[in-house]
């Protein structure tokens, strides 16, 4: 089985440590941590944890981030072109506050576990399974979150230690290793975006449709005035969306997305989808545009879908 039929068929093990981790420590750590995120930071309980924006001041999108409360301090997973954008971000903000920050990306390794037989591979080797969303439990020195980066859905583990110890476990119990090519292409099936190639600064928060990551109920935090605007105007002008493209023709990303005679969008992101035997991509289009329909890419058909 390669990895690929494994996100599907069982379970795709895939190292991700050089994704960022974060750590923020201090009394004032969650104060903080709220106010410049978009999502209920200040309320999270030990072994709870949320999807998250950091935004500027004009509300586009710096980055995007798993927090994790722990103990005695908050993890920030962050995508590896974030790292060091998050870290000087809040950063500039400790003024007064009680915070203290650490890159710990290059003391702990970081694996994804994803797939339908994730969980019963975890269960099998007795480990304690976090519930909730972004839910984070111990199994000895290794925290297991509930989170997938591909939409196949599955967990997280992060370590110190052991990284090869724990995957030859994973591997005894059914785990096949998987690329991260393998994992961009089922990421791209799903139509899950990634900050650094479909979220960027360029757009706003509503714009990627990532509303999972937004609280309307919370206090003032940074580009929270951006966010509200949108909200009560109630309309966004484009908006990220996957795509269905006719042929066998992989667009590049920037190929323009077009209305008739009109530039309706661009895609950000393609792949030829071997499960589905058909081009899927991601990019944003106007609204008015996929309201419409009739949008074409290079000149093959392309039509929005929610992702296999």
């Amino acid at each position: 089985m390669t990895g690929y039929e494994a996100f599907y068929e069982s379970a795709a093990l895939v190292d991700v440590s050089a994704r960022g981790r974060i750590a923020a420590m201090g009394e004032d750590r969650k104060r903080l941590i709220h106010a410049m995120t978009t999502n209920q930071v200040e309320k999270l309980e030990t072994g709870e944890g949320v999807y998250a924006f950091f935004l500027n001041a004009q509300g586009r999108v710096l980055a995007d981030a798993v927090v994790l409360c722990r103990e005695e301090s908050l993890l920030l997973m962050v995508e590896a072109e974030a790292r060091e954008k998050v870290y000087g971000h809040i950063d500039r903000y400790i003024i007064a506050d009680d915070v203290t920050l650490e890159d710990v990306t290059e003391k702990t390794w970081e694996v994804a576990l994803e797939g339908p037989g994730a969980g019963e591979i975890l269960r099998g080797l007795e480990a304690e399974m976090p519930g909730a969303a972004y839910g984070i439990t111990r199994w000895g020195d290794v925290e297991i979150v509930n989170t997938s980066m591909t939409g196949a859905g599955g967990y997280r583990l992060i370590g110190s230690e052991g990284r090869a110890e724990v995957v030859e476990r994973l591997k005894g119990a059914g785990a096949v290793e998987a690329s991260l090519e393998e994992s961009e292409t089922v990421r791209v099936e799903h139509g899950v975006p990634r900050y650094g190639v479909e979220i960027t600064e360029g757009y706003i928060a509503q714009e990627t449709r990532r509303m999972q990551a937004l609280s309307f109920s919370k206090g003032c935090y940074l580009g929270q005035e951006i966010v509200e605007r949108v909200r009560s105007r109630g309309h966004v002008n484009r908006l990220l969306t996957a795509l269905a493209i006719s042929g066998d023709s992989v667009p590049e990303a920037g190929a323009k997305v077009m209305w008739g005679e009109k530039e309706a969008g661009e895609v950000m992101s393609a792949v030829w989808s071997p499960r589905l035997g058909a081009v899927r991509a991601m990019g944003y289009v106007r609204a008015e545009a996929l309201a419409a329909g009739g949008l074409k890419v290079g000149g093959a058909e392309a039509k929005a879908v929610e992702g296999v």
